[in-house]
């Protein structure tokens, strides 16, 4: 697939997800919150486009750059949004959109994730925690061992010759996007894109959307909620989930929507890291169809 192709469906991808509304629990266009707009994802999403296009072009398999176009990309929506929008769709997409570009077939995607991620370097690591900082984004490296916020992170990252994929795999237990780029992305592959994919073929594209992030929400408890609030309140959160899509039939389902909207967001609860799994997945739907 040509790279023009691939950033387009990342830049359409970002746009659909935070659209979506009322996406419990986050920024969507019927809601703001104080240090971020609806708009700001949608300018997040446009900016992204050069850079998702400049790394799926002449790729070298054995040396990706994955943390150079994540770092690319993360300094260049900071040039237009002073905070945090898009680390975590950034993350997930880069390396999801360089598979595509060296796969003959949309099934050669998720393998050629695993290749790409394995082949990551100790100056993609350093890339990323540069692009962590620029996002003021806690979470990835904020433990005992390759603290992020440390002064010295980077040159221990060199001392230990720590690859990007080495200090995704440290993140993996506490971080759900870590999680995804060193297992396979279990989540995108196998619950978030088949049912996008599914859903806006019998939905609205807005319905798709909404359906697909709780669906993830339902089976998968938000690590950034987990972070914030400890590992019960997220299952809980993802109890109530599953719940309300039980009734998704019923006549009074949005009304239902969103009133659990209202509670996340009077609560503070933002599952932050499910919304860039669905937007993932919105991605990763689109170029199955573009590849067909």
């Amino acid at each position: 697939m040509k790279p023009s192709e691939i950033a387009k469906i990342a830049q359409i991808a970002s746009a659909l997800e935070v659209s979506g509304y009322p996406k419990p629990g986050n920024v969507h266009r019927t809601r703001d919150y104080d240090d971020m707009e609806f708009e700001d994802f949608i300018i997040s999403g446009i900016v992204i486009g050069d850079t998702i296009r400049e790394a799926c072009s002449d790729v070298d398999v054995e040396n990706p750059e994955l943390g150079k176009y994540i770092l690319q990309a993360v300094a260049e929506t900071d040039r237009w949004i002073k905070n945090n929008t898009n680390l975590g769709i950034v993350m997930m997409t880069t390396p999801i959109a360089v598979a595509a570009a060296i796969s003959d077939s949309f099934d050669d995607i998720r393998e050629n994730v695993k290749l790409l991620m394995g082949n990551t370097s100790v100056d993609d690591a350093c890339d990323l925690y540069d692009a962590i900082n620029i996002a003021d984004a806690g979470g990835m490296g904020d433990q005992d061992e390759y603290d992020v916020a440390s002064d010295n992170a980077k040159q221990e990252l060199r001392d230990n010759n720590q690859t990007m994929y080495d200090v995704l795999k440290i993140s993996a237990p506490w971080d759900m996007l870590a999680r995804e780029m060193t297992r396979d992305m279990p989540a995108v592959f196998e619950i978030g894109y088949p049912a996008y994919h599914q859903l806006r073929e019998e939905k609205s594209q807005n319905d798709a959307c909404v359906l697909t992030f709780l669906t993830i929400l339902s089976q998968v408890p938000d690590t950034l909620i987990s972070r914030k609030y400890g590992s019960d309140e997220a299952l809980k959160i993802s109890m109530m989930t599953r719940d309300l899509l039980n009734l998704k039939d019923q006549s009074d389902f949005k009304d239902k929507l969103k009133e659990f909207d209202d509670y996340l967001f009077k609560n503070k609860y933002n599952p932050g890291t499910t919304a860039d799994l669905t937007a993932a997945s919105i991605f990763v739907s689109y170029l199955k169809s573009n590849f067909e």
